[in-house]
Protein backbone atom coordinates (compact mmCIF):
# COMPACT_ATOMS: atom_id res chain seq x y z
CA UNK A 1 0.00 0.00 0.00
CA UNK A 2 1.41 3.46 -1.11
CA UNK A 3 0.58 6.35 1.61
CA UNK A 4 -0.30 9.55 0.37
CA UNK A 5 -0.56 12.72 3.15
CA UNK A 6 -2.76 15.61 2.08
CA UNK A 7 -1.79 18.40 4.54
CA UNK A 8 -4.77 20.44 5.61
CA UNK A 9 -5.14 23.84 4.29
CA UNK A 10 -6.43 25.33 7.22
CA UNK A 11 -3.29 26.95 8.51
CA UNK A 12 -2.92 28.83 5.75
CA UNK A 13 -6.88 30.14 5.34
CA UNK A 14 -5.77 31.22 8.81
CA UNK A 15 -2.74 33.09 7.99
CA UNK A 16 -4.28 34.65 4.95
CA UNK A 17 -6.97 35.85 7.54
CA UNK A 18 -4.55 37.94 9.54
CA UNK A 19 -3.81 39.67 6.14
CA UNK A 20 -7.24 40.64 5.37
CA UNK A 21 -8.12 41.25 9.21
CA UNK A 22 -4.94 43.59 9.47
CA UNK A 23 -5.59 45.19 6.54
CA UNK A 24 -9.01 45.97 7.28
CA UNK A 25 -8.50 47.02 11.33
CA UNK A 26 -4.67 48.76 10.91
CA UNK A 27 -2.75 50.79 7.70
CA UNK A 28 -1.11 48.89 5.61
CA UNK A 29 1.27 51.04 3.62
CA UNK A 30 4.84 50.98 5.90
CA UNK A 31 7.73 48.55 6.01
CA UNK A 32 6.90 47.87 9.58
CA UNK A 33 3.42 47.29 9.21
CA UNK A 34 3.98 44.40 6.38
CA UNK A 35 6.33 43.27 8.71
CA UNK A 36 4.37 42.74 11.38
CA UNK A 37 1.50 41.35 9.30
CA UNK A 38 4.20 38.91 8.44
CA UNK A 39 5.12 38.01 12.00
CA UNK A 40 1.26 37.74 13.19
CA UNK A 41 0.26 35.57 10.07
CA UNK A 42 3.44 33.34 10.58
CA UNK A 43 2.39 32.62 14.26
CA UNK A 44 -1.17 32.27 13.72
CA UNK A 45 0.45 29.42 10.20
CA UNK A 46 2.50 27.41 12.69
CA UNK A 47 -0.36 27.34 15.88
CA UNK A 48 -3.01 26.23 13.17
CA UNK A 49 -0.83 23.72 12.08
CA UNK A 50 -0.52 22.18 15.70
CA UNK A 51 -4.32 21.34 15.74
CA UNK A 52 -5.27 20.71 11.84
CA UNK A 53 -3.61 17.22 11.67
CA UNK A 54 -2.75 16.03 8.22
CA UNK A 55 -4.65 13.10 6.64
CA UNK A 56 -2.79 10.05 5.55
CA UNK A 57 -4.84 8.21 2.81
CA UNK A 58 -3.66 4.59 1.83
CA UNK A 59 -3.68 3.54 -2.18
CA UNK A 60 -3.30 0.43 -3.18
CA UNK A 61 -0.28 0.28 -5.89
CA UNK A 62 -1.09 -0.91 -9.06
CA UNK A 63 1.52 -3.84 -10.20
CA UNK A 64 2.98 -2.68 -13.00
CA UNK A 65 3.21 -4.75 -16.18
CA UNK A 66 5.77 -7.00 -17.67
CA UNK A 67 7.14 -5.62 -21.07
CA UNK A 68 6.09 -7.92 -24.00
CA UNK A 69 8.48 -10.98 -24.58
CA UNK A 70 7.65 -11.00 -28.53
CA UNK A 71 6.50 -14.77 -27.80
CA UNK A 72 2.77 -14.66 -27.63
CA UNK A 73 2.38 -17.51 -25.77
CA UNK A 74 4.83 -16.82 -22.87
CA UNK A 75 3.02 -13.65 -22.80
CA UNK A 76 -0.04 -15.26 -21.91
CA UNK A 77 1.70 -17.40 -19.64
CA UNK A 78 2.90 -14.29 -17.32
CA UNK A 79 -0.59 -12.49 -18.00
CA UNK A 80 -2.07 -15.61 -16.68
CA UNK A 81 -0.22 -16.55 -14.02
CA UNK A 82 -0.08 -12.90 -12.24
CA UNK A 83 -3.98 -13.43 -12.21
CA UNK A 84 -3.88 -16.89 -10.77
CA UNK A 85 -1.10 -15.65 -7.93
CA UNK A 86 -3.36 -12.59 -7.05
CA UNK A 87 -6.42 -15.10 -7.04
CA UNK A 88 -4.42 -17.15 -5.13
CA UNK A 89 -3.61 -14.27 -2.46
CA UNK A 90 -7.19 -13.24 -2.18
CA UNK A 91 -8.08 -16.66 -1.00
CA UNK A 92 -5.52 -17.36 1.41
CA UNK A 93 -6.97 -13.98 3.00
CA UNK A 94 -10.87 -15.20 2.46
CA UNK A 95 -10.60 -18.34 3.82
CA UNK A 96 -10.23 -18.70 7.81
CA UNK A 97 -9.29 -22.23 7.61
CA UNK A 98 -5.75 -22.31 8.97
CA UNK A 99 -5.29 -25.98 6.96
CA UNK A 100 -6.35 -24.59 3.97
CA UNK A 101 -4.70 -21.19 3.88
CA UNK A 102 -1.37 -23.03 4.62
CA UNK A 103 -1.58 -25.15 1.40
CA UNK A 104 -2.80 -22.45 -0.73
CA UNK A 105 0.70 -20.48 0.33
CA UNK A 106 2.27 -23.69 -0.72
CA UNK A 107 0.27 -23.65 -3.95
CA UNK A 108 1.27 -20.26 -4.17
CA UNK A 109 4.99 -20.44 -3.89
CA UNK A 110 5.16 -23.64 -6.50
CA UNK A 111 3.44 -22.13 -8.92
CA UNK A 112 5.77 -18.54 -8.93
CA UNK A 113 8.47 -20.54 -9.28
CA UNK A 114 6.51 -22.71 -11.91
CA UNK A 115 6.24 -19.57 -13.59
CA UNK A 116 10.08 -18.07 -12.85
CA UNK A 117 11.23 -21.31 -14.76
CA UNK A 118 9.13 -21.56 -17.84
CA UNK A 119 10.54 -17.48 -17.96
CA UNK A 120 13.70 -18.28 -17.54
CA UNK A 121 13.69 -21.43 -20.36
CA UNK A 122 10.84 -20.64 -22.32
CA UNK A 123 11.44 -24.19 -24.05
CA UNK A 124 9.50 -25.36 -20.75
CA UNK A 125 6.58 -23.80 -22.01
CA UNK A 126 4.69 -27.23 -23.58
CA UNK A 127 5.37 -28.84 -20.36
CA UNK A 128 2.93 -26.85 -18.33
CA UNK A 129 -0.02 -26.63 -20.66
CA UNK A 130 -2.33 -29.00 -18.76
CA UNK A 131 -1.07 -27.80 -15.95
CA UNK A 132 -2.14 -23.91 -17.17
CA UNK A 133 -5.13 -24.90 -19.03
CA UNK A 134 -6.58 -27.47 -16.31
CA UNK A 135 -4.98 -28.43 -13.44
CA UNK A 136 -4.20 -24.24 -12.45
CA UNK A 137 -7.88 -22.91 -13.22
CA UNK A 138 -9.42 -26.32 -11.98
CA UNK A 139 -7.85 -25.71 -8.32
CA UNK A 140 -8.84 -22.19 -8.30
CA UNK A 141 -12.47 -23.16 -9.30
CA UNK A 142 -12.54 -25.68 -6.55
CA UNK A 143 -10.95 -23.31 -3.51
CA UNK A 144 -13.55 -20.70 -5.29
CA UNK A 145 -16.36 -22.55 -4.31
CA UNK A 146 -14.58 -23.68 -1.16
CA UNK A 147 -14.15 -20.16 -0.06
CA UNK A 148 -18.34 -19.25 -1.02
CA UNK A 149 -19.33 -22.10 1.09
CA UNK A 150 -17.67 -21.41 4.25
CA UNK A 151 -18.77 -17.92 3.75
CA UNK A 152 -22.61 -19.31 4.24
CA UNK A 153 -22.32 -19.88 8.05
CA UNK A 154 -24.20 -22.65 7.87
CA UNK A 155 -23.80 -26.62 8.15
CA UNK A 156 -25.24 -28.93 5.82
CA UNK A 157 -25.23 -32.46 3.23
CA UNK A 158 -23.86 -30.33 0.42
CA UNK A 159 -21.74 -27.69 1.92
CA UNK A 160 -20.29 -29.92 4.67
CA UNK A 161 -19.59 -32.35 1.97
CA UNK A 162 -18.24 -30.30 -0.39
CA UNK A 163 -15.88 -29.01 1.70
CA UNK A 164 -14.57 -31.86 3.37
CA UNK A 165 -14.17 -33.02 -0.01
CA UNK A 166 -11.82 -30.21 -0.82
CA UNK A 167 -9.81 -30.01 2.22
CA UNK A 168 -9.21 -33.79 1.23
CA UNK A 169 -8.03 -33.06 -2.13
CA UNK A 170 -5.81 -30.24 -1.36
CA UNK A 171 -2.73 -32.57 -0.13
CA UNK A 172 -3.04 -34.43 -3.21
CA UNK A 173 -3.37 -30.75 -5.30
CA UNK A 174 0.04 -29.71 -3.35
CA UNK A 175 1.82 -32.59 -4.60
CA UNK A 176 0.87 -32.76 -8.21
CA UNK A 177 2.44 -28.72 -8.34
CA UNK A 178 5.41 -29.99 -6.81
CA UNK A 179 5.91 -32.68 -9.11
CA UNK A 180 5.00 -30.05 -11.73
CA UNK A 181 7.61 -28.17 -10.52
CA UNK A 182 9.68 -31.11 -10.28
CA UNK A 183 9.65 -31.89 -13.92
CA UNK A 184 10.71 -28.96 -14.98
CA UNK A 185 14.09 -29.86 -14.10
CA UNK A 186 14.21 -33.17 -15.95
CA UNK A 187 16.37 -32.34 -18.66
CA UNK A 188 18.67 -30.48 -16.72
CA UNK A 189 19.14 -33.79 -14.22
CA UNK A 190 19.68 -35.82 -16.86
CA UNK A 191 22.31 -33.59 -18.53
CA UNK A 192 23.98 -33.10 -15.30
CA UNK A 193 23.38 -36.83 -14.58
CA UNK A 194 25.68 -37.48 -18.29
CA UNK A 195 28.05 -34.70 -17.16
CA UNK A 196 28.71 -36.67 -13.57
CA UNK A 197 28.98 -39.88 -15.43
CA UNK A 198 31.64 -38.82 -18.28
CA UNK A 199 33.59 -36.86 -15.75
CA UNK A 200 34.05 -40.24 -12.88
CA UNK A 201 35.10 -42.21 -16.65
CA UNK A 202 37.39 -39.17 -17.64
CA UNK A 203 39.10 -39.12 -14.47
CA UNK A 204 39.37 -42.87 -13.38
CA UNK A 205 41.20 -43.52 -16.84
CA UNK A 206 43.43 -40.91 -15.81
CA UNK A 207 43.92 -42.67 -12.24
CA UNK A 208 42.57 -39.21 -10.56
CA UNK A 209 40.24 -41.46 -8.31
CA UNK A 210 39.93 -45.12 -6.52
CA UNK A 211 37.86 -45.96 -9.38
CA UNK A 212 38.25 -49.77 -10.46
CA UNK A 213 38.28 -49.18 -13.90
CA UNK A 214 41.87 -48.91 -15.71
CA UNK A 215 43.48 -46.24 -17.21
CA UNK A 216 43.24 -46.62 -20.52
CA UNK A 217 46.89 -47.17 -22.52
CA UNK A 218 47.21 -44.86 -25.17
CA UNK A 219 49.44 -46.29 -28.37
CA UNK A 220 52.29 -43.61 -27.04
CA UNK A 221 52.37 -45.97 -23.84
CA UNK A 222 53.54 -48.96 -25.30
CA UNK A 223 56.20 -47.33 -27.22
CA UNK A 224 54.63 -48.26 -30.38
CA UNK A 225 54.98 -45.52 -33.21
Amino acid sequence: MKKIVHKSAAPLYAAAGVWVLYALLFPLYRVTHFLVVIAASAVVYFVARLFCRDVVEEVKEEEKKPAPTGNADLDKMISDGRLAIAEMKRLDDSIEDAAISADIQQLETVTQKIFDQVKADPQKLPQIRKFMNYYLPTTLKLLNAYDRMSAQGVTGENISGTMTKVQEMMGTIVKAFEKQLDSLFGAEAMDVSTDITVLENMMAREGLTDDPLKKATSPADNGST
